[in-house]
């Protein structure tokens, strides 16, 4: 790989109220330092879960596309069932995720991408950004950037410091 190839990161969530039910998704492309450099969400309307996690990895995969065409691209995701299927560890059977693995797959070629798994509660931006995207499905409305917390909220705060004994 050349030096000056960038990397990119794309966390991606998607969720649905019921299964299916109200869905949305939500996803965030950070550099290399961890910086968050796009943040994309919608309300699809009524979906899968498994729906909505795929919808989520073609937005986050688009929104790097359109910073960087030429990066190179690591999908975190808590869903395995699209970290497996998309790495090619699991066959896709259900007729619905075909043409959205495709269309995952269209984005960046095949050697640029590489997928992982993290646990739950290490996708809390993007799982924020898909809920807020619920919400204002919820409400008749899209999903706005303006009104988004989901940075806010997936950043750790420090913890506060007991205050010093006076002398």
């Amino acid at each position: 790989m050349a030096a000056d190839v960038r990397s990119l990161v794309v966390e991606a969530d998607g969720g649905s109220r019921g299964n299916p039910g109200p869905a949305g998704y939500g996803a965030v492309v950070k550099d290399a330092r961890g910086d968050t450099l796009a943040e994309v969400a919608e309300f699809i309307g009524k979906a899968t879960n498994n729906v909505a996690e795929y919808r989520g990895l073609v937005a986050g995969l688009r929104a790097a596309y359109d910073l960087d065409p030429t990066a190179r691209v690591r999908v975190r995701m808590d869903s395995k069932l699209v970290v497996e299927q998309m790495s090619g560890r699991w066959k896709i059977k259900h007729p619905d995720m075909r043409p959205l693995a495709a269309q995952a797959q269209r984005v960046y070629p095949a050697d640029a991408v590489s997928y992982e798994w993290i646990p739950r509660e290490r996708n809390k931006h993007a799982d924020r950004l898909a809920n807020e995207a619920m919400d204002a499905g919820r409400r008749g409305e899209q999903w706005s950037p303006g009104a988004s917390t989901a940075e806010l909220a997936a950043t750790p705060q420090p913890e506060p410091q007991p205050a010093a004994e006076p002398a």
